[in-house]
């Protein structure tokens, strides 16, 4: 992010977090930076993708209190800040668009290339060494212990290098899919042992 404009907007939606998390300031800035490199290579609009990627996780923070698909309230709030400040309004609906249709699991399917590259940035922040960061931190967080991570990798993780839209995209996934297995091996390796009930722990 090189212009004034994109650093009004990241000054404003670091306002809207306050606490680390797995979809906490720091997510956003990986992903913004997945966004620029991935859409320099396949020749995105960045005036598109580089606000979309900015306030596609605005409304995680409050998803849980309002119930509202964090996609959405993160739509609103992009299109009514981008509207007040004056942005091009002929880019605004595909910023919506966008934000809109990034998350993994619900929404509607990116249908222009900005989407399709934010899409892909957000979850190749979900594979690797970070994303199995992330799926610790986020098992912490709901209180979940070493098996729900690894469940959250075989459920999601795993799945997602065959998600990616763009070229560019796939060649990272393929990288941060690999790692992923190794890391899922070695763990199974060394857990399996211990999968045990306690009865049985000085049975031998």
């Amino acid at each position: 992010m090189q212009t004034k404009e994109f650093e009004t907007i990241l000054a404003y939606v670091r306002t809207f977090f306050s606490q680390s998390g797995a979809h906490d300031f720091n997510h956003i800035l990986r992903v913004t930076r997945l966004c620029e490199e991935i859409g320099e290579v396949e020749d995105a609009d960045m005036q598109i993708l580089i606000p979309a990627a900015l306030f596609h996780d605005v409304a995680r923070p409050v998803e849980k209190e309002t119930g509202i698909p964090h996609q959405e309230e993160g739509a609103r709030i992009a299109e009514e800040y981008l509207r007040q400040t004056g942005y091009d309004a002929d880019r605004i609906p595909a910023i919506v668009h966008a934000i809109r249709a990034h998350r993994f699991s619900t929404g509607p399917k990116p249908e222009t290339l900005e989407a399709q590259v934010l899409s892909d940035a957000d979850n190749l922040d979900a594979m690797g060494a970070v994303g199995i960061a992330r799926t610790f931190l986020q098992a912490g967080e709901h209180g979940d212990g070493i098996e729900g991570a690894v469940e959250h990798i075989h459920e999601k993780l795993l799945k997602l290098r065959g998600l990616m839209y763009t070229d560019s995209a796939r060649e990272i996934a393929e990288r941060r899919h690999a790692l992923l297995e190794e890391f899922v091996e070695r763990l199974d390796n060394e857990i399996g042992s211990g999968r045990m009930s306690p009865e049985g722990l000085f049975m031998r």
